[in-house]
């Protein structure tokens, strides 16, 4: 008996039609073609006998048969990875869901697909089939995801990821060899110089291997070395060796006019003697700037003066925007010919030299040092170091030094011992760069400074636990730098970390002065540095300065359990008047009449504001200024979360914030997460949708709610009710019920459940109350 006839005999008895579709799935590869013409009742029975590889192929046909492959893919998963995906509830595409972490599994050797029939079909590869469906995916340990794609016979799965992938992360690395670096450097070079990843991010690395993570970040800012990153596998990038070909053509032909046009105002003729291959010899050369895809950034302008081959000399002095045009390839200005004349047959003498496509193994090391000490605006309020100083102490190469490798030419090595970014090419770079527990010291925070400098394509910066303390003043003046170029991009930056170096309130200020243009600001604190807890709350000068006017729309603001003085909050606030979105965590009031300071200055200030949230800010004793935010006209969103809103109050404060709510018609979602409300409470909000409401509540979130069965099935009754009244139609779609104890009466919660989802959108969870318990009473 085939494996689909004993799937089946397992379920039911087997009948005609399934012995008949089972023999069908056994010979698909005969008779594709055939069963995508069968009606739709006949196609409906046979798909879930199909492999996974035989089930994508489907989608057209059950798609023109009026028939969805959702409910098939879903019971691959649930019987496959044997697992609840996170947010499982968003998820719009099971396929896709199922075939990218089939992808995942299969790649790091997790999932074995003779393990179910149903992953394992002779005729098609696993990693192959299932890579245009990979949009993200996640690199682990030593990389060994890495040397698996960028073998020769995964060829062509990495040219699929090229079109697919968006997001590609790291997580738990761990130092890797030379060989492993080379197969990490084809890889990033592939999916995001000549691919379509737009995000990288990296995950939980306590102690970085230096040189693993300036790799990733430099190439992920689009820059590298054709040394490094094209010669792989003895042979050169594909893409940028068509590239070079046909510019290389281009410019043989331009500067034999050239030539000509020189012999006849006197010149020697020499250039115009240069043959073809001495021509694609130059091309490759720095001189010739970068063969690469149309350019996201533009040039690396102001940050070095540094270049190989003593370029400054040759270009008689060269100005930052020459040395970046060289770098943004742009062709040398036919007026500087002669002057290179002497340097050209130097440099074309040094590439016969090292023509051979294997750079020296130690370029991945000093290419990716170099970018630390290439100069950078300093710290905010410092004098930039002129390029002079930067190249008299970073460059002392001259005319005659040796030169070895293929990247460029080896020089007497100043104090960094290294090549410059001006040795580098600039390709295609990502929009968003994510850091997540990974330890940044000050000479990695030197090297992300001077990438973001010029890293114009980066919309999306998020820095989360890497002890920056005092180098977010670095992080900011690369980021201020970037903010000062025409085509930046930058809109979002979102700092989080154990320690804060300096108030919450004084970061924000000094962020928004550096950076007018940003849209989304967020920044977290665990903990108050030590060295901070002597001085003063707050710097008295915040309330005082004058921040220019920024395009703020979001500000996220949580506090080390500092006190909230609305006074140091004022000057942002005021600059801030694109305000759509506010979100205070963990603030202490200092006095009970500070939280109505803060509203009447947001009520003036930020005329657009729509969502406002607290979260672990003890708001029960300011019942007047909670109800005076539940009617205010402009929001449309407001969280209480963890507030302890009904600690001290009574029966009335709860009919006060009903009869509030019902009254306003602007306010379209509410949060009460952790304001033990309880059975009672619940069932009283049912009246927010009585009869005689003019809501438009939308969605209400009571999740840490002390929420029993009972009460919810009671709150569910009322509901009904109520929706019985006004003709079957309220605005409420969304019910959140995370984290309640609904485990203690399973058949009465699943009732209520029941009945709830056919009233709204419901999200909950399983969650075991009596081992949150147990974990509450072991930290008491």
């Amino acid at each position: 008996r085939s494996v689909p006839e004993a799937a089946m005999a397992a379920e039911r008895p087997l009948t005609l039609f399934a012995l008949s579709a089972a023999a069908v799935s056994r010979s698909m590869a005969a008779l594709e073609r055939d069963v995508w013409a069968l009606p739709g009742p006949l196609l409906r029975g046979l798909l879930p006998l199909l492999t996974v590889f035989h089930l994508e192929r489907a989608e057209d046909a059950a798609r023109r048969a009026g028939l969805s492959t959702q409910p098939i893919w879903r019971k691959l998963w649930d019987d496959v990875m044997k697992t609840r995906p996170p947010n499982s509830e968003s998820i719009t595409c099971w396929r896709k869901k199922f075939l990218e972490t089939f992808f995942s599994n299969v790649l790091h050797g997790v999932l074995d697909v003779s393990s179910d029939w149903r992953l394992n079909d002779r005729h098609f590869s696993p990693l192959l089939h299932s890579s245009p469906h990979v949009s993200q995916l996640t690199l682990c340990n030593m990389l060994q995801g890495a040397v698996e794609l960028t073998a020769e016979h995964n060829h062509q799965v990495l040219e699929n990821l090229a079109g697919s992938l968006r997001i590609l992360k790291f997580q738990h690395l761990l130092s890797c060899n030379q060989s492993i670096r080379r197969s990490l450097v084809l890889l990033l070079h592939r999916l995001i110089h000549h691919g379509s990843v737009s995000q990288v991010s990296m995950y939980s690395w306590p102690v970085p291997d230096p040189v693993l993570l300036v790799l990733i970040l430099t190439m992920s800012a689009g820059f590298w070395r054709p040394g490094n990153a094209l010669a792989y596998h003895g042979s050169p990038c594909g893409l940028c060796r068509e590239e070079h070909q046909a510019q290389s053509q281009e410019s043989a032909q331009e500067r034999t006019e050239r030539g000509c046009n020189a012999e006849q105002e006197g010149s020697n003729g020499e250039n115009q003697k240069r043959s073809p291959e001495e021509a694609d010899a130059y091309m490759n050369s720095p001189l010739s700037g970068a063969r690469s895809p149309p350019l996201q950034n533009p040039a690396f302008e102001e940050t070095s003066s540094e270049v190989p081959c003593d370029h400054t000399r040759i270009q008689g002095g060269s100005s930052p925007h020459s040395s970046s045009e060289q770098l943004s390839c742009h062709p040398i200005p036919q007026k500087t010919c002669r002057q290179l004349k002497p340097a050209v047959g130097r440099k074309r003498r040094c590439l016969r030299r090292s023509r051979g496509h294997y750079a020296d193994p130690e370029d991945l090391y000093d290419f990716v040092f170099t970018v630390a000490r290439e100069d950078n605006s300093g710290l905010l309020g410092k004098t930039r170091t002129t390029e002079g100083e930067n190249a008299e102490n970073w460059t002392s190469s001259s005319p005659g030094s040796p030169c070895t490798g293929h990247g460029g030419c080896k020089k007497r090595r100043g104090p960094a011992g290294i090549l410059s970014l001006k040795a580098a090419q600039r390709f295609r770079s990502v929009s968003t760069l994510e850091l997540f527990s990974i330890s940044l010291t000050g000479e990695t925070c030197r090297t992300l400074s001077n990438l973001l400098s010029s890293w114009v394509s980066l919309e999306n910066l998020v820095l989360s636990y890497n002890g920056l303390d005092a180098n977010i003043s670095c992080i900011l003046s690369g980021l201020q730098a970037l903010s000062r170029r025409p085509e930046c991009r930058f809109r979002v930056l979102r700092v989080s970390d154990m320690f804060s170096h300096m108030p919450c309130i004084e970061l924000v200020r000094c962020t928004l002065s550096a950076l007018p243009q940003l849209r989304t600001l967020s920044v977290s604190f665990d903990l108050k540095n030590q060295l901070e807890g002597s001085r003063p709350e707050g710097n008295p000068s915040c309330s005082e300065a004058e921040i220019p006017e920024s395009c703020l729309e979001v500000l996220e603001i949580r506090f080390p359990r500092e006190p909230l003085h609305t006074a140091f909050l004022l000057p942002v606030l005021k600059a801030s008047k694109s305000l759509q979105q506010l979100s205070l965590d963990s603030a202490t009031l200092p006095c009970p009449q500070e939280l109505g300071l803060l509203l009447e200055v947001l009520k003036e200030y930020t005329p657009n504001l729509k969502k406002l949230s607290f979260h672990d800010v003890n708001l029960a004793e300011h019942q007047k200024e909670v109800l005076l935010l539940l009617q205010d006209p402009g929001l449309q969103e407001i969280t209480f979360s963890f507030c302890r809103l009904f600690e001290s109050s009574t029966a009335e404060f709860l009919s006060e914030i009903i009869n509030t709510v019902k009254r306003n018609s602007s306010l379209k979602s509410l949060k009460l997460p952790g304001n033990r409300l309880g059975n009672d409470r619940l069932v009283a909000l049912a009246d927010i949708f009585s009869e005689d409401s003019s809501s438009s509540l939308c969605q209400l979130d009571v999740s840490s709610n002390c929420i029993k069965p009972d009460g919810l099935l009671e709150f569910t009754k009322k509901l009904e009710g109520h929706i019985q009244q006004r003709g079957g139609q309220i605005p409420f779609t969304h019910l959140r019920l995370f984290q309640n104890w609904l485990d203690q009466d399973a058949e009465t919660a699943q009732e209520a459940l029941q009945r709830l989802k056919a009233v709204c959108s419901v999200v909950n969870d399983s969650w075991d109350s009596s081992q949150a318990f147990a974990d509450y009473i072991s930290v008491m």
